[in-house]
């Protein structure tokens, strides 16, 4: 266990009885990762924000709810994949067509040229991305772009992790296809 664990299964504890602070400083630790999840499956900022907080609100209010079964870092990507997934439901299906900023190459890059070039394949991709279904994209996102193992994204989603990793391989194939077409 990473100290970053064990602080925040300490941090959860105290939540549960009730320690507003320990909340507030779960909050503070991952709301960055919790937007990063969102914007990527929901390719929209103002949208991912309402989402984190809203994911955020359910977290609060389900504290009771938590087991201890999974990591605190695994049940709150569980909970904002489900209020963006719930956003995605509310929403007409749509592309978006303004790139990622989050995928901007590092500027320490020293060539402009490959800066602009590596810029656009990110946009590139992240539409391609943007174009899967929900149930293809969100693990997609979950393992590729945010590193979770197999075992943490299907606990998240309630799904067998053979039934995951058939989903991956879907996801993949069509996301390289979409990239062709492209």
């Amino acid at each position: 266990m990473t100290v970053g664990a064990s602080a925040d299964d300490a941090l959860m504890a105290a939540a549960r009885r009730g320690d507003d602070a320990a909340f507030d400083m779960l909050v503070r630790r991952h709301s960055t990762k919790m937007y990063r999840v969102a914007y990527r499956i929901l390719a929209d900022s103002a949208e991912a924000e309402d989402a984190v907080q809203e994911a955020w609100v359910s977290a609060w209010r389900s504290l009771g709810r938590f087991r201890g079964d999974s990591a605190p870092t695994t049940w709150l990507y569980r909970v904002v994949t489900n209020a963006a997934l719930a956003t995605l439901r509310r929403r007409k299906p749509t592309v978006p067509l303004s790139p990622n900023d989050e995928l901007i190459p590092d500027r320490a890059t020293a060539d402009p040229e490959d800066q602009v070039v590596r810029s656009e394949e990110a946009a590139r991709v992240h539409r391609a991305i943007a174009t899967l279904e929900p149930s293809q994209r969100v693990p997609l996102v979950l393992r590729e772009l945010e590193g979770l193992s197999y075992e943490e994204i299907a606990e998240m989603l309630d799904v067998p992790v053979t039934a995951l990793r058939a989903r991956l391989h879907r996801a993949r194939v069509t996301l390289l296809a979409r990239l062709k077409e492209m």
